[in-house]
């Protein structure tokens, strides 16, 4: 069966959680145990994904019953130290390993680019790093620019997207 796209649920939580580890397992070789350890807590950790669904919308991509891949739509008005109270943003975008290579993270932010037009918003950001190559590509391919470079996180350069709706 072709995967099919929806709109998560608390129900989906502890398949989140587990691609989650999954999905950002990949990056365990690239950085230290500290970092490794703070990243894995918190991708683990299910009050992570219920925080991010009481504030936003998440999306999902299930193939024959299993969650494969996720991306969270934040509204603006939920401002942190890097996104600001008026944009709109993405987080805990990630793919299982064993499929990335399909277009599921590309179908995955476009869904949520089209909940920020369909919802007003007028930017949308993200956060990316060094390390998240295919991500970048991603991002840039649909029309992303960096707006600037953050202090570094977990030993790495991560930067600020966004794209103006």
């Amino acid at each position: 069966m072709p995967p099919t796209f929806r709109t998560g649920t608390a129900e989906d939580i502890e398949q989140l959680r587990t691609l989650g580890l999954s999905a950002y397992g990949q990056l365990k070789h690239l950085l230290s145990e500290e970092h490794w350890q703070i990243i894995s807590d918190n991708v683990s950790n299910a009050d992570t994904y219920s925080t991010f669904l009481a504030k936003g919308t998440c999306f999902v991509c299930e193939e024959n019953g299993e969650i494969t891949g996720m991306a969270y739509f934040i509204p603006q008005g939920n401002p942190t130290p890097i996104f600001q109270e008026d944009w709109c943003y993405l987080r805990l975008v990630g793919v299982h390993p064993a499929h990335a290579g399909k277009g599921i993270g590309k179908k995955l932010t476009e869904l949520c680019i089209e909940q920020a037009r369909k919802t007003n918003e007028k930017t949308i950001a993200l956060h990316t790093s060094d390390f998240m190559d295919a991500a970048r590509h991603i991002y840039e391919h649909l029309g992303f620019k960096v707006l600037k470079e953050l202090q570094p996180r977990f030993g790495k350069r991560y930067w600020v997207y966004t794209l103006e709706l």
